[in-house]
């Protein structure tokens, strides 16, 4: 599949890691660097604007790496791009260390995935089928 995208940094575009990779890293695109303090959030931009075929989303995922290492997240993750939208892609960086991380130009800043969606059409009812499960929430199945 190809998507259309909008390239304004001087980085190159997202690629894949590895040939089996879901998701291809987003870099930050800034002027200077960010020193993003314990639990401080801070939107940083990317430099890139996309064209999704519609029933497609790009999910904005955190980078494994940066949250063992750094305790470097996403606010809202996974964060959704939808198909209409054509903004630049700016992700929500969280500090969830005690300690200053220092985000530079160009590092490698989170994972977008591109995947499928489906759009649902409600039906209201009184009752639900039953289940083997039924209502059982957080834990029901137990710790094993």
């Amino acid at each position: 599949m190809k998507i259309k995208i909008v390239n304004s940094s001087h980085h190159s575009l997202p690629e894949y890691a590895t040939p089996y990779s879901a998701g291809m890293d987003l870099r930050a695109n800034i002027e200077a660097p960010i020193v993003l303090k314990p639990l401080e959030r801070r939107l940083v931009p990317t430099g890139i604007s996309i064209e999704l075929p519609e029933g497609y989303e790009a999910q904005i995922r955190p980078r494994s790496g940066l949250a063992i290492k750094h305790g470097i997240s996403l606010v809202n993750t996974p964060g959704t791009i939808d198909a209409d939208y054509r903004g630049e892609i700016r992700v929500i960086l969280v500090n969830l260390s005690n300690e200053d991380f220092l985000i530079n130009d160009g590092e490698r800043i989170c994972q977008m995935v591109i995947a499928r969606h489906e759009h649902v059409q409600w039906e209201a009812v009184d009752k639900l089928n039953e289940s083997e499960r039924g209502s059982g929430g957080f834990g029901h199945t137990g710790t094993k």
